[in-house]
């Protein structure tokens, strides 16, 4: 695993799955949305701060994140966002989204659908993300 320093919050808000490259793959520790974010190993706060290798790179492992969110959950949608209003680091949601779940069709952020992993959920949906990113890769 890549020693890279994450903002206390992102910290708190999710759980670590795998290092790539470029990013440290997290699941977002809200059991209503399967939900990761990437957090890029170097301190930046836009992409655009990101060196052109790097850019390439982190688009290269969003795209491998999305395609292991649909191969995994079958979403209707996937959401794709770096805001960082509320914590600057870079970072990237990929959220997998249904026209039934419960925040649909507006943004997941403060929809007041939140739902905690047990450990055992938590455990599993990380050794599936992990599989499933070991599939694509090859």
């Amino acid at each position: 695993m890549n020693t890279i320093y994450i903002d206390p919050r992102l910290e708190a808000l999710s759980t670590f799955v795998m290092d790539l490259d470029l990013c440290q793959v997290r699941l977002y520790n809200n059991a209503s949305f399967p939900w990761v974010m990437l957090i890029p190993n170097t301190k930046v706060i836009e992409i655009v701060d990101l060196s052109e290798v790097d850019q390439q790179t982190l688009m290269k492992e969003i795209c491998l994140t999305s395609s292991v969110m649909r191969q995994l959950y079958n979403p209707k949608k996937l959401n794709v966002a770096s805001l960082g209003n509320a914590v600057p680091q870079m970072h990237v949601h990929v959220v997998a989204r249904y026209e039934k779940d419960g925040a649909w069709p507006r943004p997941v952020w403060y929809s007041g659908v939140e739902s905690a992993y047990t450990p055992d959920e938590m455990a599993k949906q990380i050794v599936s993300i992990k599989n499933m990113f070991e599939q694509l890769k090859m």
